[in-house]
């Protein structure tokens, strides 16, 4: 196995910030709750806990790893001209959220009819405080959100379904968005149920005037990067199709000629060298896929390669760029490309 291969030590990150980092919050507060002389909680003079920031992963740079996801949502939106607004709304398919956020109005959203959990992290903690109500809601939960409108997708039809059953719909209005074969078709959807369909188009428009900008600014034609991403079960080099090589493509980075194709690949003996670019961003799938990657990062094969040594590796968030899609997802992609193209991980 390549995860194996010339290690030179374990490699293995087991720091509670690392494990934090897996679960989108790149923050770790390194507090006990002893008391005492064994209370090792850093506190400044008035009490507060200090938090740090993990920054590396074996030796690899964290690409913004401070990100306060707090500053994720844009400004609020208003509705189109003669349109009626809706202050209350139950949604039943969490993957319309990111809509929400990058209008503007998460603040609407009363109630997810999701497991706890099921919010992304990287939306904020405005809409990670609303209610998750689960597929099976009760009464009382319906009646404390008092929606105005249920909005859902075709393949949440089950829990529309149980919404109804509760009896506590009153004459909230039921509405069903069609995903589309993009990211921004959903957006544009969700804009319109929320009649603000002028305000989506504008919203576009600035990110991707600001993707032209950027792709010129960088340079980014003149960009290969390459994606590594790290699973529990394999190490795969990244096509066309996920969300983060998605937005790559838009800036006009290029990607190396085995990573040209829709879909990812795994690696192997035999084209393991194929991970090699001007930049490699790095990412991992839960403590199982860190594990592969430490040790992967760690073994002479990967380091004799051009990019790591050149101190050309990059960490960027899984759960954003591989399992988030959406305009809010989309601009944090950005940034880290913004931030993080012309840079490296070297030093400390």
């Amino acid at each position: 196995m390549l995860a194996n291969s010339s290690r030179r030590g374990p490699g293995r990150a087991r720091s509670r910030g690392i494990s934090a980092l897996v679960a989108l919050s790149t923050v770790a507060t390194l507090g006990l709750t002893a008391c005492g002389d064994s209370d090792t909680t850093l506190r400044t003079p008035d009490g507060e806990v200090i938090s740090t920031v993990t920054s590396r992963i074996a030796g690899v740079n964290i690409v913004n790893a401070d990100r306060d996801y707090a500053k994720t949502c844009l400004a609020p939106t208003a509705t189109d001209p003669g349109r009626s607004d809706t202050s209350r709304v139950i949604v039943t398919d969490p993957s319309l959220l990111d809509a929400f956020c990058a209008l503007g109005i998460g603040n609407k959203v009363r109630a997810v009819t999701a497991a706890p959990g099921s919010i992304p992290a990287y939306l904020g903690p405005e809409l990670g405080a609303v209610p998750t109500i689960g597929d099976d809601p009760t009464a009382d939960a319906v009646r404390a959100a008092d929606p105005q409108l249920v909005l859902g997708t075709p393949s949440t039809a089950a829990e529309l379904s149980a919404l109804r059953k509760t009896g506590a719909l009153g004459d909230a209005r039921i509405a069903t968005v069609q995903p589309g074969k993009d990211w921004r078709s959903l957006f544009t959807a969700v804009a319109d149920a929320m009649n603000r369909s002028a305000a989506a188009t504008e919203r576009l428009g600035e990110f991707d005037a600001e993707v032209k900008r950027i792709g010129t600014v960088m340079d980014a034609a003149h960009s290969q990067v390459s994606l590594v991403r790290f699973t529990p079960d394999d190490e795969l080099l990244e096509g066309t199709d996920s969300f983060g090589a998605s937005i790559l493509a838009e800036v006009g980075v290029q990607r190396p000629a085995g990573q040209r194709g829709a879909d990812p690949v795994v690696v192997t003996d035999a084209n393991f060298t194929e991970a090699d670019a001007d930049l490699i961003y790095v990412s991992a799938e839960g403590e199982a896929g860190m594990n592969r990657a430490t040790s992967v990062l760690d073994s002479d094969r990967w380091k004799e390669m051009g990019a790591p040594s050149w101190q050309r590796v990059l960490w960027i968030n899984d759960d954003v760029w591989y399992r988030s899609s959406g305009l809010a997802a989309a601009w944090l992609v950005l940034n880290d490309i913004k931030s993080s193209l012309n840079s490296s991980s070297a030093g400390e």
